[in-house]
């Protein structure tokens, strides 16, 4: 297809974005094969994990040498306006599509049917319907999944505070990756000798109110959008209430939680842009791309957040974490 004709179909289908949704277009330098590329991104929301996740995707083509032109669009929250951005990028010519957390993901493949879409940020994809099954997805969609280790996450919060008998976790329960979470942590709690309790926020708005209903004595945020986005109003509560607060990823945790063993999102991202890289030059087929975790975990503190919250770290867990991880 001519070049221009496709540049000038984006750009005519990006001038019907919803102005709600934020957006930039962006490129590299030339491909060694002299082609060009056109890709859409859909983030769900803005907050720490999900930018490094996008920034993780553009490195990663722009060090195999693609010459992409990004169409990026922000759905800040609303699912509503991620299945209208769907829409849009159906009726666009990308080359491919990523999608960026479970409600973008879900829009996309919902919506797009005959372009190569990648996601990543996604919990459980094969629960959320976007593929088949991990090791075959089966259509046209396939990513990175940000699984995390409930269990060992759990074990560190006992090793952090031996006194702990109750977890509270707030979640969204309309984010199915959340929901799916909130049922590992039932499962390895129950494994632990931990009593769950639960509090749900359906927006960034009641996230505070959420922390404020907890009598609990530690707090376990996942890699909830809604809760992560407003991240600090728990921290405040944890801080003003004496209640660690705990993280399922290492931005939460720089954010103001203290303590994680998590995965790196920068590294997910970029995971995910080689998987576009194969798909974009080599002709790989997302049908047959299995879905790829990452399995190098990290363990990152927070020393300023556990002085706050009344914590002393163990001297050997502090010793055993990458300096590079540590928040002071």
């Amino acid at each position: 297809m001519n070049k221009r004709l496709r540049i000038a179909a984006v750009a005519a289908a990006a001038s019907l974005a919803l102005t709600a949704c934020a957006s930039a277009q962006t490129g590299s330098s030339p491909s060694a094969d002299g082609a060009s590329y056109s890709i859409g991104i859909v983030q769900i929301i803005s907050h720490d994990a999900l930018d490094s996740s996008r920034e993780g995707f553009k490195k990663a083509l722009a060090d195999a040498g693609l010459n992409v032109t990004y169409d990026e669009q922000n759905a800040n929250g609303d699912q509503s306006v991620a299945a209208s951005i769907a829409g849009t990028f159906a009726a666009a010519d990308h080359d491919l599509i990523l999608a960026i957390a479970t409600p973008a993901a879900q829009a996309v493949a919902q919506a797009v049917t005959d372009t190569p879409v990648l996601f990543t940020a996604v919990t459980d994809p094969v629960g959320a319907q976007l593929v088949s099954s991990l090791d075959a997805p089966g259509g046209n969609v396939t990513g990175t999944s940000d699984a995390n280790p409930v269990k060992e996450q759990l074990e560190l919060i006992v090793q952090v505070v031996p006194e702990a008998h109750t977890i509270g976790v707030i979640y969204n329960s309309g984010e199915a990756n959340s929901v799916t979470q909130v049922e590992w942590v039932k499962s390895a709690a129950a494994e632990l000798g931990l009593e769950v309790k639960e509090a749900t926020a359906t927006t960034t708005g009641e996230v505070q109110q959420a922390a404020e209903s907890l009598d609990v004595d530690a707090v376990y945020i996942p890699t909830d959008n809604t809760v992560v986005s407003a991240v600090g109003s728990v921290v405040q509560v944890g801080e003003t209430k004496q209640i660690p607060v705990f993280a399922a990823e290492g931005n939460t945790v720089a954010a103001g939680a203290i303590a994680t063993y998590g995965i790196s999102y920068y590294d997910l991202g970029y995971q995910t842009g080689k998987q576009a890289a194969r798909i974009l030059t080599e002709g790989a087929n997302p049908a047959t791309m299995p879905v790829e975790t990452q399995e190098d975990l990290a363990l990152y503190l927070n020393l300023g957040a556990a002085q706050r919250m009344g914590v002393t770290l163990p001297q050997n867990l502090i010793d055993k974490a990458d300096p590079e991880n540590v928040t002071k």
